[in-house]
């Protein structure tokens, strides 16, 4: 429960982009993901005590912004985020973000933070989370498909989480696989650059899709994917929106955040409405077991839901204790009578 003491209450912390890469780097990045990945498995283990509901989508042709609102009953989070692939062209970001925590106590909030990268790091903290529970026993080599602003974050976090090494990578942009292996370079992986998406596949146990075009795209074929694989299809997480053919989905067992959401903007948009599919929550809880068989193709279709962006707010909020990486905005009035706000516009006033 958040504290409900008066003192300071108008006064929220605030973590700039600047201070959030300075708290990523003190921590560093793969203990941020592996202890971000552990606050997401304990909010996805009490799954049941939050409200859910699809997030709030407006679309347009260039794009999506959306609110993803949750709550456990003490604390209220929501995110604001955007999805113009787009924006590239223009020298900008295709995701950009930011969040708030609330006191469900009072309504006060009590942080504000940007989201675009913590957005990047919960995105990828989620899926080696997944794939903890989902891919081969002793997988490390993965092929990541889409080698943009998210692939870096993918593959640490499957190295700081499952121990992968090995990466196969392709992009459509030969710039990008450039960029990635830049980045990644002196990390700890032997990497592969891979001029097919078929070729970037080959001798991988776990695939990673994250590509950005708004469009129903097959970046995976049946006849590329072979038994015994982990898919973690990233790139589809909006209406119109695949990467996948649909016969890959009807021979693998597909684990979802929330069917009501991953079915209006993940890749079993392609699927009947009732097709089946598993909840992640009940295999992480131990309800419903995850991988069956080595030869059993497992696919985490993940479209991001608001309980990991709650995770990911909640874990900032802890880590912020006693570090210099935050501000305080006088965000909220605060009258010294609740009900004399005028009067304390008019003061203002005297006091300039």
């Amino acid at each position: 429960m958040i504290s409900t003491a008066r003192k300071d209450i108008n006064i929220v912390p605030f973590v700039s982009v600047d201070n959030m890469m300075k708290l990523v780097l003190d921590i560093g990045i793969e203990t941020f993901l592996k202890e971000l990945a552990g606050f997401i498995e304990e909010d996805f283990k009490r799954w049941e005590k939050f409200d859910k509901a699809p997030r709030v989508a407006s679309h347009s042709t260039e794009g999506v912004i959306e609110l993803m609102p949750t709550s456990d009953g003490d604390v209220y989070g929501f995110k604001y985020v955007n999805g113009h692939p787009k924006n590239t062209r223009d020298g900008l970001q295709t995701v950009t973000g930011f969040g708030v925590l609330s006191n469900v106590g009072n309504g006060y909030p009590v942080l504000l933070s940007e989201m675009t990268i913590l957005t990047a790091l919960r995105t990828a903290a989620t899926s080696a989370l997944a794939a903890k529970y989902l891919a081969p026993a002793g997988a490390n080599c993965m092929a990541i498909i889409g080698n943009g602003a998210q692939s870096e974050f993918q593959a640490t976090a499957f190295k700081a989480i499952l121990g992968v090494k090995k990466l196969r990578l392709f992009d459509i942009d030969p710039e990008a696989t450039e960029k990635c292996c830049n980045n990644l370079q002196g990390k700890g992986f032997e990497i592969t650059r891979c001029r097919s998406a078929e070729e970037a596949v080959e001798g991988a146990q776990i695939i990673t899709t994250v590509t950005a075009d708004k469009q129903y795209a097959t970046i995976l074929t049946d006849n590329m994917v072979g038994s015994g694989i982990h898919i973690n299809a990233v790139g589809g997480d909006c209406p119109g929106k695949t990467e996948l053919h649909k016969d890959i989905l009807l021979r693998s067992e597909i684990f979802v955040e929330f069917p009501p959401q991953t079915r209006i903007e993940g890749e079993i948009q392609q699927l009947e409405a009732d097709y089946p599919v598993t909840e992640l929550w009940t295999v992480i809880t131990g309800n419903i077991e995850g991988r069956l068989n080595a030869r059993q193709t497992t696919l985490f279709d993940s479209v991001g839901f608001a309980t990991e962006d709650f995770s990911a707010l909640r874990y900032v909020r802890e880590k912020l204790t006693g570090t210099r990486f935050f501000e305080n905005l006088d965000m909220l009035a605060d009258p010294d009578d609740p009900r004399d706000l005028f009067g304390m516009v008019l003061r203002a006033d005297k006091a300039a």
